[in-house]
């Protein structure tokens, strides 16, 4: 799930046996980074680091801006080309960052049975960029964008490629990726009612397209 934030305040493996441990280690390296970062944050929330406007700094210098993809002023050189990552690894907090959590063990396990740890890497990252990329395009407010569903969105449009490449005929292929789509639809509208407008869809979306993208140019086969 990817919030819009206020600052008001290869060696891939053969499919089938399992993550080895790159790609356990990058999982775990990821969830490590963001699990820091946000308890950082609540911390400075909470007046324990000194600086109470922590989160608003860190928002401020590695949330996703629309605005800086036209005429605002960046905060340092390269702060423009960098909030296409820097982004993914930010939080609204807490519940935000659990759910994020999960579902990446969920949805990185079984990408990385499928491709290895390389390419589940080129997927994640590539999906992060996708996916800022579609919000910078679409968004219609100024307000920052944090949150690693845009890579988590690409992830599970990976996955759904490769399901659909393994359907053994185009009408099992047609009525599978209907039900995904739907599915996919409903998740987003019951979050964007449930979080009260603030959900960056537009990022799931971009996520998403390109991890079907990266996924069927990286597949490796079918997995067990």
């Amino acid at each position: 799930m990817t919030w819009r934030a206020s600052l008001m305040i290869d060696r891939g493996g053969p499919a089938g046996h399992g993550p080895d441990r790159a790609g356990l280690a990058i999982l775990a390296g990821l969830t490590v980074i963001c699990v820091g970062v946000e308890l950082a944050l609540v911390a400075g929330d909470e007046g324990l680091l000194g600086r109470p406007r922590l989160r608003g700094w860190a928002y401020e210098h590695g949330a996703f801006w629309p605005g800086l993809l036209r005429d605002w002023q960046a905060n340092y050189p390269g702060q423009t080309e960098a909030m296409f990552l820097t982004y993914a690894f930010l939080h609204g907090g807490l519940g935000h960052l659990a759910l994020n959590m999960v579902t990446l063990w969920s949805l990185g396990l079984a990408t990385l049975e499928r491709v290895g740890p390389w390419r589940f890497s080129a997927i994640y990252l590539g999906a992060a960029v996708g996916g800022a990329g579609v919000f910078g395009l679409l968004a219609q407010s100024g307000q920052p964008m944090v949150g690693a569903s845009g890579a988590l969105f690409g992830l599970a449009g990976a996955l759904l490629a490769w399901m659909w490449e393994d359907q053994p005929t185009l009408r099992d292929a047609l009525r599978f990726a209907g039900r995904a789509v739907l599915l996919l639809l409903a998740v987003n509208v019951a979050l964007h009612v449930l979080l009260a407008g603030q959900l960056a869809w537009q990022t799931h979306l971009g996520g998403f397209l390109a991890g079907w993208v990266l996924g069927i140019a990286l597949d490796q086969g079918p997995a067990r």
